[in-house]
């Protein structure tokens, strides 16, 4: 059976979820998994549906009717064929530990995107990334050729019909331009230290005032430096008899799961922009699962 999702984004009122389960019944659907929630601050309903056809029908004859549902309720919606990849590009510059990360959960199937190609401002992971058969790109940026750089990262991503950018630890700050123009669409990950410790060496200076916590927080890009919503969070303690090299093997760690579960959550729909907030549903179930695990 063919496996699709719904997402739904409307103002809250009485019947969405009916309307949807049974609009959904009524073109022989079966609901597989659903989560929703429902904002009392804002009034603002979201919800996400996995469910699969029982007649094998395509994508477009089961939203074919749908508009009548969402035009009853304000509704933001979209349907999405969950067997359909999302198309990523990733940047990175000399911190290799998240590209390494992201490379071997995409080869095993753990992480079921397409990896359109890789943007670096150095050559550093050109052989990691060509021997996978992924396109390398090396856009060197400067202070005098930003606009023209940041042009040609464009004109990667647009090429390839990318759905998402991940920022691997890119050390380059991106324009308000194409944040705004990306949207929602990429995702950056950096250490959980800001507003504390800002600039060179943030783990030098958590060592140096005995923190107990190293933490990552991987969010959406927005044209305030890494202030755009949070989509996952983690930490790990660290303790007196650990040195600041300890704290940055072990940070580096974090940042890498974290960015995974940021993206599995992106490329399965499951986060919803709120205001400067996310709505993050759960996993449904087997959407961890890979090919070549165990």
């Amino acid at each position: 059976m063919k496996k699709y999702a719904l997402t739904v984004t409307c103002p809250s009122k009485r019947g969405i979820v009916a309307a949807i389960a049974n609009y959904l019944a009524d073109t022989d659907c079966n609901i597989t998994d659903s989560a929703q929630f429902d904002d009392k601050e804002t009034a603002n309903f979201f919800m996400r549906v996995s469910f699969e056809s029982e007649g094998d029908a395509e994508l477009a004859d089961v939203e074919k009717g749908f508009a009548d549902v969402a035009g009853a309720f304000g509704m933001e919606y979209e349907f999405h064929d969950e067997a359909q990849k999302m198309k990523v590009v990733i940047m990175v510059s000399r911190f290799g530990h998240c590209l390494n990360d992201l490379l071997y959960r995409w080869r095993i199937g753990a992480l079921p995107i397409d990896i359109v190609g890789v943007v670096s401002n150095h050559m550093d992971y050109q052989k990691v990334v060509v021997n996978n058969d992924i396109p390398f790109h090396c856009i060197k940026v400067t202070p005098e050729n930003k606009p023209e750089a940041e042009a040609r990262i464009m004109a990667v991503v647009e090429e390839a019909g990318a759905d998402l950018i991940v920022l691997a630890r890119y050390m380059q700050i991106l324009s308000d331009e194409m944040c705004q123009k990306m949207s929602g669409r990429i995702i950056n990950i950096h250490h959980s230290f800001l507003p504390s410790f800002k600039g060179a060496n943030p783990y030098k200076q958590a060592f140096q005032r005995g923190v107990k916590l190293i933490g990552a927080t991987s969010h959406y890009v927005t044209a305030d430096l890494d202030e755009g919503p949070i989509i996952e969070q983690d930490t790990v303690r660290v303790t007196h008899a650990q040195s600041a090299n300890d704290y940055v093997s072990l940070g580096r760690d974090v940042e890498s799961q974290v960015l995974a579960r940021a993206i599995h959550a992106h490329i399965h729909r499951r986060v919803f922009l709120n205001g400067n907030k996310t709505v993050v549903f759960p996993a449904s179930p087997g959407s961890y699962a890979s090919e070549r695990m165990g």
